[in-house]
Formats: C-alpha cells, structure tokens, sequence
C-alpha cells in the first residue's frame, strides 16, 4: 500500500495539472481542466462567450471568436486597445459590469455558454459558476517571457470554442516572431536605451519603466535599467542621470507626462537628449499587456537599435502584419491616431 501511493500521487497530478485540454467527452458537454485545477463541464459547441478581468477578451478575438461574444465589461467600451479597433462592434454589446469580475446577474442575462475569467481565484470562480449556473472557466493570462507557456496553454483551453487549430496557429505565430526578432539581434552590438512613461495602473512619466520590457529582452538590448530585476520600476531622477542612456523610448501611454518630465533642464546632460535620440513607441500595457503591440514595438526598436539588421523591415507594414493576423484588421493607423505611432521626437519643437 504504501508503494502504491506515491503512484496514485504521480497519476492524480498529472491527470488534474491546470492546463490539460480534455478529460472526458459525453453527450453536449465535454470536461476541461481549467488553469486552477478545476474540473469545468462546458458545451461542445460554443455560440455564446464572455471573457471578464484583464486580457480575456482580448484572447477570445485573437481565437477568432469576436462574433459570438454576447457581453463585455465596461471599461472594454473605451478606445485605445488594438482589438477594441479592430472590432469596434463590441463595445455595443451589452454590459455585463464595470470590471474586475463582472456582475453575476449582468452576465446570467446574456446566457454564455461559457466564461473565461482571468486573473481569479478558485473561491470566486466557483461562486460565480454556482451563481449564474454557467461554466467558469479560469485562465492564466502569462505573458511572453518566462510564463510564455501559461499564455499558450490559456490559448489551447480556450480552443474549446471551437478554435483548437486556430490556438496552435497562435502559438506558432509567436513562437515563430520571437525567433526572428532573436536572430535578427544575435551578437548585435547596439546603444544602451532606456523605456519610460510605461503605463501601471495608470499612466505615469519618464520615471516609470519595465526592468524586463519584453522587445528590449527579445533583442537583446542594453537596458540601463535591466539590473533592477524586478518587473516594474519607479525610479528616481538621480538614477537616470547616472544611467545616461544612449537612446530612450517613450511608451505613448505615458506621452504627455514623460515629455514634459524630459523638458526639465535637470535631464539635459542625458546622451539621449542631447543627441535627439529619443522615440516613441505604441503603449502596450492597458488592461493587461497587449501582445501584438510589444511585437509591434520590438520591430520598430530594432530598426532604430540596429538598422543595418532591419533594412527589410518597414516596421508600419510590420505591425499591420501582425495586427491583421492576431485581430483580422491591421490596426495601426488607429493606433497611431490615438497615441502618436513610431516616431523620433524633437523637443525643442514644443512637443
């Protein structure tokens, strides 16, 4: 008996690891693992969806699934994120509450066949499943650097819309992007660069930046604030002066705000500055990260970074490429719109 335990251990965890596809199929339904090791019993057939808290709609449009989403948090109302431009019929769906969760009656009203819920608990998802009678099932948003498999395996759970061969084809595609964008900059030898006015929880100026900004960790750049190892950073005004960096991104969330931070006399002497080597790249962090963006970007950095590794690339076209397969539209010329688009920016002419 005692040998025996072990064994039923190892089986008990693999069969129920958060991620695994399928378990069983009977009748209409078919049973899932969701991403906090439940057991969810969903339709085969998906007609009716809603995805609530950061990133959830979002993936259910790059899964091709925009047509059969009957709800949307309220915030999903607001412009300024890719798939919202992309398909600007959602933010006429129905609400189904403010955000963070949704409200349970708002949603039971629409009648999903399914919810996907990122960024929960295992308490509230079961309370939100008892409460609507609706199948919850939870999903870890990950992102593209260390938990870039979370981010896939969400893909494939969610591929019980219907979409298993489109969540692969996703993968792929990313896998696939990263790869490029690693062997355009192999043994590349670049300037340091610095990204400020990165948004978290709100827009924020030159002083807020992302240790491991992921186009920066794809190309391998010499990002000055790379040695805080943490995953946001508000740093000081000291800090960056000391750091003087060769070139600086200005993430056009925090436009404004880092801008007028950069006009402060007291940065002048940066090498950035003085140079005019300062651009500004598309925001990618609004309601959680928006993955097409940061490949967007990264083509864009990479030209400016090591141009004679991109001269092939026309990093506009580049990002219409990759909004058109992730969303079905390219999208940048909204996005441009709205935040400014890649640019090279002069101070001195009052921006």
């Amino acid at each position: 008996m005692k040998r025996f335990l072990p064994l039923l251990l190892i089986f008990l965890v693999i069969s129920f690891w958060p991620g695994c596809v399928e378990e069983e199929r009977g009748g209409d339904t078919v049973q899932i693992v969701d991403m906090l090791g439940r057991v969810v019993e969903v339709p085969k057939e998906v007609d009716r969806v809603v995805g609530i808290e950061a990133g959830a709609l979002r993936l259910i449009v790059y899964l091709g699934a925009a047509d059969r989403v009957v709800g949307v948090e309220e915030i999903e109302r607001k412009d300024g994120r890719p798939y919202i431009f992309a398909h600007p019929e959602l933010k006429d769906r129905p609400l189904i509450g403010p955000i963070h969760g949704g409200d349970p009656e708002l949603i039971a009203a629409q009648r999903p066949d399914v919810i996907f819920w990122t960024y929960t608990t295992v308490k509230k998802a079961d309370d939100l499943q008892k409460k609507t009678g609706i199948p919850v099932v939870a999903i870890d948003y990950g992102d593209l650097g260390e938990r870039r498999e979370l981010f896939f395996r969400a893909l494939r759970i969610m591929g019980v819309l219907g979409e298993e061969e489109r969540a692969e084809e996703i993968i792929e595609f990313f896998n696939t992007t990263i790869q490029d964008l690693q062997r355009r900059s192999e043994n590349a030898t670049g300037p340091s660069a610095y990204i400020g006015g990165v948004g978290y929880r709100g827009p924020h100026g030159i002083l807020s930046t992302e240790p491991a900004y992921p186009p920066f960790q794809f190309l391998s750049v010499d990002n000055v604030a790379g040695e805080l190892g943490v995953e946001h950073a508000f740093i000081d005004k000291e800090q960056l002066l000391q750091w003087d960096p060769e070139v600086i991104f200005v993430d056009e969330g925090g436009y404004s705000l880092a801008i007028k931070d950069l006009q402060d006399e007291a940065y002048s002497s940066i090498e950035a500055i003085r140079e005019g080597e300062i651009y500004g790249v598309l925001p990618y962090n609004w309601y959680s990260t928006n993955y097409g963006t940061v490949l967007s970007d990264a083509y864009y950095i990479g030209q400016v970074l090591y141009p004679e590794r991109f001269t092939d690339v026309d990093p506009v076209q580049k990002a219409d490429e990759i909004y058109q397969f992730l969303l079905g539209v390219g999208v940048y010329s909204d996005m441009e719109e709205h935040f400014g688009g890649f640019k090279r920016i002069e101070l001195e002419s009052g921006e």
